[in-house]
């Protein structure tokens, strides 16, 4: 496909931050190929040319009719591709300025943050657990049952594929403290939260079906949308999450499939679901026929004995934890809790994803469950939240915008005078990584911006007041007028 464009870098400034520029001069040539649709073919002219770095971050895309009439298309056409594209996550339509090319943030920051040093300033950009001496815990439990003269049934490939019996056992305990009692058959080992998530989407939504979740959102949901071509809704929240109104409302229309929420310490807002809310959400739920999917990978963190939806609606919803935000960040085990008649079909949706979990670490799982290990573990990351907290609190205050003593993450309200990338591009250039509100957005309404910062891996107290010092001094900048790197 032969394209050519001519990116005018002129711009727009906006709330003192000079924008990326427009994509005004680009012309793509659609080439002839047998089934393939105008749209389709437009569509994946502007993907490649994203991802090849022609069409950059935050470039205003032409207008429908403008780009209908230079490369010969109806105006559906180009609305259609416009569409997909922003779907798929790689543009973003904001009412009354336009469409324009969505940054890829996430990546930007695996690519100079990721490795750092812990002396570096800084990756806030992804929620980790704390770094403890569970690292060594974890090393020294691998050697010493790799050791053992008789490590057969954990080395085991493939069998069973809802886990080892002792496994889902150890499982059992674990979400029981989460206020889950269930049998173990409805349990099954899964190689994380994520992992879980998509088990439980796929055993009950279809392509085209309606889902539900939070206005910001956890990004997991939003790649499932995307690969399940489900359409995703997000629903207003509060404080506690999802407000019981709208997803009665959401529901009257007919063709909900499910809700799918993280209840406890969501991200990226740290809202909390009282027990209230919780029983009000099911009922809703149970008078519909909605399933809900509950991501609880947080919830371990907090003390305070919370009903489960699993609980309450054992018929239609589905629980998901796992080891990696609460008790330590590389051991990706999940437990996934089904509704009984979903047990075998989730069980053959697990054997043709990964044909089972991986039995080595869900083995390192189950004898930290079995010996207060993972208890242990779990309170040392609660203590650190709260320190955290605090110096977030301290340092931060007057820019926070959601948090809870218990979260690893806090939401920044955006100042006035700047745009969420102009923070992110400044913050980058002083070795700060975050989280705009991008790829948290659920559906086509965009709720209040912000910033995500993580506050958990392996920055000491200091360094993280340091580090939290030098983006509240950012905030309150003036930023530049004209911002020549965002345009180069």
């Amino acid at each position: 496909m032969v394209r050519h464009i001519e990116v005018d870098a002129g711009g727009e400034a906006g709330h003192g931050d000079a924008a990326s520029g427009s994509a005004g001069g680009w012309h793509p040539l659609l080439p002839r190929r047998p089934g393939a649709t105008k749209h389709k073919l437009l569509t994946e002219a502007i993907i490649a040319d994203i991802e090849a770095g022609l069409l950059p971050p935050r470039a205003r895309m032409p207008t429908h009719r403008e780009l209908a009439r230079r490369i010969g298309v109806s105006v559906q056409t180009v609305s259609i591709s416009y569409k997909e594209a922003e779907r798929l996550g790689y543009l973003s339509g904001e009412v009354g300025r336009g469409t324009f090319v969505r940054s890829r943030i996430t990546e930007q920051a695996d690519r100079f943050m990721l490795d750092r040093s812990p002396g570096d300033k800084a990756d806030l950009s992804i929620i980790r657990a704390v770094y403890t001496e569970a690292h060594e815990r974890a090393s020294r439990a691998m050697m010493t049952m790799l050791a053992e003269a008789d490590n057969s049934t954990f080395m085991r490939p493939c069998r069973p594929i809802a886990g080892l019996d002792a496994h889902r056992a150890a499982g059992q305990q674990w979400v029981a403290r989460l206020g889950v009692s269930t049998d173990r058959n409805r349990i099954l080992i899964t190689n994380g939260a994520a992992h879980g998530l998509f088990l439980a989407v796929a055993a009950v939504v279809r392509r085209g079906d309606v889902v539900l979740t939070e206005s910001l959102t956890d990004h997991g949901i939003i790649g499932l949308a995307n690969v399940l071509g489900f359409t995703l809704r997000g629903l207003p929240t509060d404080g506690e999450g999802v407000l019981v109104e709208a997803f009665e409302a959401a529901c009257r229309s007919g063709d909900v499939a499910a809700l799918v929420m993280v209840p406890t310490l969501g991200n990226p807002t740290s809202h909390v679901a009282g027990a209230e809310r919780r029983r009000q959400i099911a009922e809703v739920a149970r008078r519909h026929g909605v399933f809900i999917i509950e991501d609880e990978v947080y919830k371990p963190l907090v003390a305070e004995p919370l009903p489960a939806y699993a609980e309450l609606l054992p018929d239609l919803a589905f629980f998901v934890t796992s080891f990696t935000k609460s008790v330590l960040t590389g051991l990706r085990v999940g437990y996934l809790v089904v509704p009984p008649q979903y047990a075998i079909r989730v069980a053959s949706i697990l054997r043709v994803t990964s044909w089972s979990a991986t039995n080595l670490a869900a083995e390192i799982a189950t004898r930290w469950v079995e010996d207060g290990t993972a208890d242990e573990l779990v309170a040392l990351q609660r203590a650190e939240a709260q320190a955290r907290q605090a110096i977030v609190a301290e340092v931060l205050g007057s820019y926070v915008a959601g948090s809870h003593p218990l979260s690893l993450s806090a939401w920044l309200a955006v100042p006035p005078h700047w745009s969420e990338e102009g923070l992110v591009r400044q913050l980058a250039r002083r070795g700060i990584a975050v989280t705009p509100s991008d790829p948290f957005v659920a559906g086509e309404e965009r709720p209040a911006g912000g910033i995500r910062i993580c506050l958990g891996g392996r920055l000491s107290h200091a360094a993280l007041r340091e580090t939290l010092e030098a983006v509240r001094d950012t905030f309150a900048q003036l930023p530049p007028i004209y911002d020549v790197d965002a345009i180069a």
